[in-house]
């Protein structure tokens, strides 16, 4: 026991906690959040997306039981993810250990995970502009959109990969590509099948890693025994909170921590941060207003319509 508890214990005790809140507010993946957390606490890179990808297997595996439970999965949708992100996502840990030195291997991952994180801050954004677009009619029972095989299998390929090598972008880069390739397709059923695919991707991906690098269970299972709850206490929380506002945060944070991941030098990290905090709300403003919706919504306005409450549980 005194192996398992560290004194970098309680740190990462509250980092999951807190951005198992996150999670739970938004529904934004952890993967994007952890893993750069987990560097910046000083875990190596490798072994950061070692552990946050297996504690990931097992907390997507709870919420895709729900959804395959209430039957909102897309199966023949899910097969064909599946199907390009499994292998993909196995070969991201061989990849990495074939680069050579542990030295190159821990920059190698560093920065492709600086470029993940802005590649899902980009994705993140067009999604709540396509949900802003899409608008909050949402009919579950519509009829499934016909499934394009090949496309789908090249969303998953991409998505396997990256998140075989960064543990980011199993909810990201996968939900935007499904609303780009299925804009019919219901909230719910968008939602369940990304979290039914989620599950052997993530796991094939934390398996490669287990066998290549192995899992500390001092980083592991205070990432599982922390972000439970976390992400409990932000879901009960997020009917009381903005979305808007907490969601052009996210964006801001992923951008800033994948600059900093690719050492852009502080100052311009700070420069940027501040154009983005003070100018984001005005662009985004315009944009809804160019659409006839209302250009700011006023503070504590936090309900969340039934649409955007199902999409966001999977990312």
């Amino acid at each position: 026991m005194g192996d398992l508890i560290t004194a970098d214990t309680p740190g990462l005790l509250a980092v999951a906690f807190l951005i198992g809140i996150v999670v739970g507010l938004t529904g934004m993946g952890g993967g994007a959040l952890m893993t750069p957390a987990l560097i910046f606490l000083g875990i190596p890179p490798t072994a950061a997306v070692a552990n946050d990808l297996t504690a990931a297997a097992i907390n997507k595996t709870v919420g895709a039981a729900v959804h395959y439970k209430h039957g909102s999965p897309n199966l023949k949708l899910a097969k064909w993810l599946i199907i390009g992100s499994v292998p993909t996502s196995f070969a991201g840990a061989w990849i990495i250990q074939a680069i050579g030195a542990d030295a190159d291997q821990q920059a190698f991952v560093k920065k492709a995970i600086g470029v993940a994180l802005l590649l899902t801050a980009v994705t993140f954004s067009l999604r709540i502009y396509l949900e802003m677009r899409r608008g909050f009619q949402d009919d579950p029972d519509r009829p499934d959109p016909v499934v394009r095989p090949l496309p789908t299998l090249a969303v998953g390929a991409i998505g396997g990969l990256l998140v075989g090598m960064t543990s980011v972008g199993s909810g990201s880069l996968i939900m935007i590509s499904l609303l780009l390739l299925y804009p019919t397709l219901s909230a719910r059923k968008l939602v369940g099948t990304d979290l039914v695919q989620a599950i052997p991707l993530v796991l094939s991906a934390a398996i490669s890693h287990m066998i290549v690098s192995g899992i500390d269970w001092e980083i592991l299972l205070p990432l599982i025994i922390g972000g439970s709850p976390g992400t409990f206490v932000g879901a009960r929380l997020a009917a009381y909170t903005s979305q808007s506002i907490l969601r052009r945060g996210i964006a801001i944070v992923l951008t800033l921590t994948g600059l900093g991941l690719l050492k852009l030098p502080p100052v311009w990290v700070g420069i940027l941060g501040a154009a983005m905090v003070i100018l984001g709300p005005v662009v985004w403003g315009l944009v809804k207003h160019a659409h006839g919706r209302p250009a700011f919504q006023h503070f504590g306005a936090g309900k969340r319509s039934p649409e955007s409450q199902h999409i966001s549980k999977g990312n």
